[in-house]
């Protein structure tokens, strides 16, 4: 009996499965529109980015890449793919379950980073300080008691899918959780 992850075959249609063009670039797309959000909620974010206006950053894990624009408002548009970027970072973890390990464990995953030193650590200040309010915004959508209630639940169901994945036989997020109790004690 090998002792698998339960959810491993989507490992291996995550790495043969090619979507069409046009999903890749409105997928791009919402997601630029989606950190744009998350950077209007945080002005020293767009203060941070403006003094790097016009630099082009370039994104890449396995197949997926992005290349992203700064603005002169501190925001991010799609960059035209035939610009050279001022910076690019790809994360070096192939494995889907691997990165989703890391992040399990509270690491950050390890990112190989080329280019402009100072946009590097712009980019790390936003990657440790910039989180996003999903309360917030779900209180505009829902009021604000039932957003705290959901929220509340959402984080109660995230922990005890932690503890369940830490706790499954043959989980490879096992040596995750026992890492960090071993860390805590």
């Amino acid at each position: 009996m090998t002792n698998t992850f339960p959810f491993s075959f989507l490992e291996s249609i995550a790495t043969r499965f090619q979507p069409p063009a046009w999903v890749v670039s409105e997928t791009q797309q919402r997601l630029v529109l989606f950190l744009n959000h998350v950077l209007m909620q945080e002005k020293e974010a767009q203060n941070r980015l403006t003094r790097k206006k016009g630099s082009v950053v370039h994104i890449r894990w396995g197949l997926f890449a992005l290349d992203l624009l700064i603005t002169p408002a501190g925001l991010l548009d799609k960059a035209s793919p035939d610009v050279k970027p001022d910076l690019a970072m790809t994360l070096a973890v192939d494995s889907p379950m691997t990165l989703i390990q890391s992040v399990m464990a509270g690491k950050s995953p390890p990112v190989k980073i080329e280019g402009d030193v100072q946009l590097a650590a712009e980019m790390g200040w936003l990657a440790e300080n910039l989180k996003w309010d999903f309360e917030e915004d779900l209180s505009r959508v829902v009021g604000d008691i039932p957003a705290h209630a959901l929220a509340d639940a959402a984080r109660r169901v995230a922990r005890a899918v932690k503890s369940f994945l830490a706790t499954a036989p043959g989980s490879p997020f096992q040596s995750a959780a026992a890492s960090a109790v071993k860390a805590a004690s």
